[in-house]
């Protein structure tokens, strides 16, 4: 397998008219994790949805390319088929759908043969713990969250993506779902030399999926950039050394907002 290299360069986006990056540089690469965090309202969430094309974010500046393809001028479905996964931070319901159905689906598109995918889709629901009754559900519905990211993980191990965005993917997970979890997604940077973006506010999920690079993310770009030692200094220290002037106060979030069930797509946690 050849490797792959998504780099952004001087990325810039607006939500509503408001400038949430400012000029995001960061290159992601096969078989790397890189962690980015940073306080509420920075933009993590926005970088992740801009990076894999949601509707309500106007891109003002930069470029991002994967394996030089340029991904901005791509419509969500060709940027998935170009290597490019999000794992999403509230994972959306799709009633009457089977997960089974969407993967089929997504690799025959592929052009790859889904003869084993039940064999396959078993095999990862038990490396993660998934119920396999769950992969007879309609997707994602009465799933609790870490079960839905558990399906999450599920998709991303079948799907084989060159690079794997995770919007906070330890959202809603115990303790033994952020172990299995975190661990599969460390294998696949090994087994499949899977490129990871993991958007995070705990120090928790990178004792198990460890980072290579750690980047703090204030006033919507990269104001540090080092390696896990610089997430335990998030930890210990927090981030007032990043927050001066430029960098955004927390959003007010409503916790019962349902993001995908406001019509302004309007990403209020940020």
């Amino acid at each position: 397998m050849s490797a792959s290299e998504l780099i952004i360069s001087g990325l810039s986006a607006t939500v509503a008219g408001n400038p949430i990056l400012n000029g995001v540089d960061l290159t992601i690469r096969s078989g790397e994790v890189h962690a980015v965090m940073g306080p509420n309202g920075a933009g993590k969430s926005t970088l992740s949805h801009v990076l894999m094309g949601k509707p309500g974010y106007e891109v003002t500046g930069g470029s991002v390319t994967l394996d030089g393809a340029d991904l901005l001028a791509m419509p969500v479905w060709d940027r998935a088929a170009a290597g490019l996964f999000l794992a999403m931070q509230y994972p959306t319901e799709v009633p009457g759908v089977q997960l089974r159905d969407v993967l089929n689906a997504s690799i025959v598109t592929d052009g790859v043969d889904p003869a084993d995918l039940d064999a396959r889709l078993l095999a990862e629901a038990d490396r993660i713990g998934f119920d396999h009754a769950f992969l007879d559900r309609p997707m994602n519905v009465d799933l609790s969250g870490g079960e839905k990211k558990r399906n999450e993980t599920v998709q991303l191990s079948i799907l084989a993506p060159k690079i794997a965005i995770l919007d906070e993917i330890d959202s809603g997970l115990d303790v033994d779902a952020l172990r299995d979890v975190s661990r599969r997604v460390e294998a696949a940077t090994e087994e499949s030399a899977l490129g990871v973006l993991v958007i995070t506010h705990y120090n928790k999920l990178l004792d198990e999926l460890r980072p290579d690079h750690v980047h703090v993310l204030a006033g919507g770009r990269i104001a540090a950039s080092g390696g896990p030692e610089l997430a335990e200094e998030l930890e210990r220290d927090g981030y007032a050394a990043y927050t001066g002037a430029s960098a955004r106060p927390a959003a007010d979030v409503d916790p019962d907002w349902d993001p995908f069930g406001d019509a302004t797509f309007a990403d209020r946690s940020l």
